[in-house]
């Protein structure tokens, strides 16, 4: 996904827009309507953090009581008082965050990923983008929240270090990250256990 991603036209051009937005998904666990949300200032390189301040959905328009066919885009609230949170930025994430600003940069107060008119991208048309490259090398198409669901995932199974060691996080810890109320949350519905390293743990505990 990631050569194809980050494929470019022989001017140099990249492919695909903002391409980086889904790596820089996949090494926080953000959620894409809170990408979308960011503005360059909610960014601390320095201290290696993303201050979360909003969210940016796609909601039906009203006419009084009534829905009508018609959809917009709406910068607000997060999802819940724990999704406002500071997440930390590894060192892929930041050079993610370096590529979107190379590849557009407006200011401290413009989103970190605008769309072609300098707003906030409607994370809808983010999906659609993703889906290019998944169709570009026949693989079934996938929602973004993939990427956040194999980031808690990894952090829990365990990331094997250059010393061959393992290091993982706890169900907790991961939860604070993702921004959940509960650890129940993270537990049932984003982590799929590695099963593969309990074989032979039981071979010296005959009962």
């Amino acid at each position: 996904i990631k050569a194809e991603a980050f494929k470019r036209f022989a001017n140099g051009k990249p492919v695909y827009q903002q391409s980086a937005a889904y790596f820089l998904m996949l090494n926080t666990g953000l959620r894409a309507g809170e990408l979308c949300g960011i503005i360059n200032s909610d960014i601390d390189l320095e201290n290696r953090v993303i201050h979360l301040q909003r969210g940016v959905k796609e909601v039906h328009v009203r006419d009084g009581l009534e829905y009508v066919p018609k959809l917009e885009v709406k910068v607000g609230k997060l999802k819940s008082k724990t999704s406002k949170r500071d997440v930390p930025l590894n060192d892929n994430a930041i050079e993610m965050i370096n590529r979107l600003r190379e590849e557009v940069y407006l200011g401290e107060d413009a989103p970190l990923i605008p769309d072609e008119n300098s707003n906030f991208t409607n994370p809808r048309n983010m999906r659609n983008r993703f889906y290019r490259i998944l169709d570009a090398i026949g693989m079934e198409h996938k929602g973004l929240h993939a990427f956040r669901h194999t980031f808690a995932t990894r952090l829990i199974n365990g990331v094997k270090q250059p010393d061959g060691s393992v290091k993982a996080l706890s169900v907790k810890q991961v939860a604070e990250l993702l921004g959940h109320t509960t650890s129940e949350i993270t537990e049932i519905y984003y982590v799929k256990r590695d099963t593969t390293r309990l074989a032979g743990l039981t071979d010296n505990f005959n009962l």
